[in-house]
């Protein structure tokens, strides 16, 4: 049988022997586990008895002994010997430093095992209303150069050294435990009648709030204990009610460990846990810190990280929450999380930190899957768009949002379609690159604005042309705003065909584009073919009008390839890929097409259609043909091919031509278009 010996006068210390008798309850008699708990007073005894152990558990645990009393070093060795502990935890109050060495004394006499349990600090700024003291005797002599009641909150273990104040009968109310012995004790030295406040603590903010305004104090003489002991109530409710906080200074404690970290020491050295806890459903907390300090987190957003049992996050992430002093798990990997959460099943509150707004290009929705079997809750960050939109002074409604962190998207497109536009930058360079692309497909003279370390102390805001900032120096992790006050989004195929470069190779014409880019039904962001893409003007209108998608351009014609080029140039569509090569062989390597457009197929016309259908069974495809063996190679691909909706259309387009002071028509070649998709 193992035996643990918890030194156990605190909340905490009474929360540790809960969880030893609910949580390590065996399953089997070689697994059993012994609770030795250690108090000063009857009084504590009888938290433990009554706070600590439930009715049920006094039944089903698997043993727990209480002693009571102050005990020297060689009494606690002895007791370690006598009762032959294996594991002893010091869970005493941060400022017993003499108890503390004492246990750890006995223990190193013992040879056993000390674990040392570590109150949480208060994250409370220490302001003009806090007057920070090294000890009770500087607090006295503090207050005796001061008039005006005085709330001391310290206990009745040091009162008697407040009797040095002068009129300390009327002026100083004493708050200590309600038992008879302390009340008799304290009533020895003075304080009595309503001078003495015998209450069993920690106390809300409006009980404090009440109580030092019944009295009238001017002065609060508190400890740092934490927020398990009520310290956050204590000071919150002395500025409410006008009292100036005279705070004894905590001793510095270097080793321990927090309350979950040696609860899962415990879990791990004497068993699984039972079979009650094993179904409990675990919270998992999705917090979005927002833009990086502190300061810019919501007040719910940190409580959550307060109340969490541990914090998951990037490095960078967690240094905004890391005077909380909570466990940390370092990670922003979906699946690294996950086995970690699952491998520690004693962090009943996880809370995972994520930058900015969790709804705005975030890893919550993975996240959100992935702990599909646990509690969730979701905290809102304020976004990076937000953040950055209020220090340029304008809205952000119009806004069109886009992220290139780690991301393909079409800049140049949504810039051309909108007057506003935000973008998260990732990469080194990141910003130059987005500034020399503007340029490149013409749009050097929209306004730029690029934010960096935004909300730290060396933020830094830029506004000026692309051309102007492509040669500007950047933090990898930006933010920019592009601003085009010539933005369209009207987007109509059947561009006029001298805005085309030509030479000598063929191109479809105005009117049979038209016609054919209505058949292919293309959506905003389709994945297209254009095979045999001579000048590139059917592969240009596709990319403006699947601006959000992709448009490969397949040719086997050098100079045509060049031409395509720069067409793709001249209508500053960055979305559309030239491929030279000859298809089908062209197409091998390319992502499967939702949509395909085959203007040329040097007599492939079937092997192209089959490789299309291989990579995507319903694929939408339209072919020109004017050549009637091509035609004829088309019905039949139509018969013997999975595909179904087949339409075709034979077009015959006249077009002006001014001869004198008349207009003569001129007839174009004749044109099939077919259409179809696959089944």
């Amino acid at each position: 049988m193992d035996k643990i010996l918890i030194f156990a006068g605190t909340t905490e210390g009474r929360e540790l022997v809960q969880h030893c008798t609910s949580y390590l309850c065996p399953e089997s008699a070689d697994q059993a586990v012994e609770i030795h708990a250690c108090v000063a007073t009857e009084y504590g005894g009888q938290l433990i008895s009554f706070d600590a152990i439930s009715d049920a558990q006094k039944e089903s645990a698997p043993g727990i002994r209480v002693h009571t009393g102050r005990l020297t070093t060689e009494q606690m060795a002895d007791l370690m010997k006598e009762e032959q502990i294996d594991l002893v935890i010091d869970a005493t109050h941060p400022y017993a430093v003499a108890v503390s060495e004492n246990i750890q004394l006995a223990c190193t006499r013992c040879g056993m095992e000390y674990l040392r349990l570590l109150r949480g600090n208060s994250h409370l700024n220490v302001d003009r209303d806090i007057t920070v003291v090294a000890s009770i005797e500087e607090a006295v002599e503090f207050l005796k150069n001061t008039k005006g009641n005085v709330l001391v909150t310290t206990g009745s273990k040091e009162l008697a050294k407040f009797t040095a104040i002068p009129g300390f009968q009327s002026r100083i109310f004493a708050r200590v435990l309600s038992t008879p012995d302390v009340a008799a004790a304290c009533a020895e030295l003075g304080f009595q009648g309503r001078n003495l406040i015998c209450m069993q603590g920690p106390f809300s903010e409006e009980l404090n709030v009440a109580m030092l305004k019944q009295i009238g104090a001017s002065y609060l003489v508190t400890k740092d204990s934490g927020k398990s002991g009520g310290f956050e109530e204590k000071i919150t409710a002395a500025r409410r009610a006008g009292a100036q906080v005279v705070l004894i200074g905590r001793p510095v404690e270097n080793t321990g460990f927090s309350m979950e970290e040696i609860k899962e020491m415990l879990r791990q050295r004497f068993g699984a846990l039972n079979q009650e806890e094993k179904k409990e459903k675990r919270l998992v907390s999705l917090i979005g810190i927002g833009m990086g300090t502190q300061e810019n987190m919501t007040r719910e957003a940190f409580a959550a990280c307060e109340e969490a049992d541990v914090l998951i996050g990037a490095a960078r992430i967690l240094k905004t929450v890391e005077n909380l002093g909570k466990p940390v798990f370092v990670s922003y990997r979906e699946n690294e999380i996950k086995d970690f959460v699952q491998a520690h099943p004693a962090y009943k509150k996880i809370a995972i930190l994520l930058s900015g707004d969790i709804g705005f290009y975030s890893g919550a929705k993975k996240m959100l899957d992935l702990f599909g079997d646990y509690h969730t809750k979701v905290y809102s960050g304020i976004s990076s768009v937000v953040y950055f939109c209020g220090k340029l002074h304008t809205s952000w409604e119009d806004v069109y949002l886009m992220s290139l962190h780690g991301r393909e998207q079409n800049l140049i497109a949504a810039v051309k379609r909108h007057k506003k536009v935000f973008a998260l930058i990732g990469q080194q360079d990141g910003v130059n690159q987005v500034c020399r692309d503007l340029c490149s497909y013409g749009l050097s003279d929209v306004k730029v604005h690029t934010g960096e370390n935004l909300s730290y102390s060396n933020e830094r805001i830029l506004s000026g042309t692309a051309n102007s900032m492509s040669e500007e120096t950047f933090e990898k992790l930006s933010v920019v705003l592009i601003e085009n006050p010539e933005a369209s989004m009207v987007v109509t195929h059947g561009t006029r065909d001298e805005a085309f470069l030509r030479d000598k190779v063929p191109m479809t014409k105005s009117e049979v584009r038209s016609i054919s880019l209505s058949k292919l039904q293309l959506k905003e962001d389709s994945v297209i073919y254009d095979v045999g893409a001579g000048t590139g003007s059917v592969s240009v209108e596709m990319a403006l009008q699947s601006w959000n998608g992709v448009v490969y351009a397949i040719e086997k014609k050098k100079e045509a390839v060049r031409l395509i080029g720069e067409n793709k140039k001249k209508f500053a569509v960055p979305n559309l890929n030239v491929v030279e090569g000859l298809a089908p062989e062209a197409l091998e390597e390319l992502p499967a097409p939702t949509h395909a457009f085959i203007g040329g197929s040097s007599g492939n016309l079937k092997q192209i259609m089959e490789l299309i259908l291989g990579k995507n069974p319903k694929a939408r495809i339209v072919i020109n043909a004017i050549a009637l063996e091509t035609v004829a190679e088309a019905l039949n691909c139509l018969k013997e091919l999975p595909v179904k909706d087949t339409d075709i259309a034979a077009v015959s387009v006249g077009k002006s031509k001014e001869v004198g002071n008349y207009h003569m028509m001129m007839g174009q070649n004749p044109v099939y278009i077919i259409s179809c998709t696959g089944e």
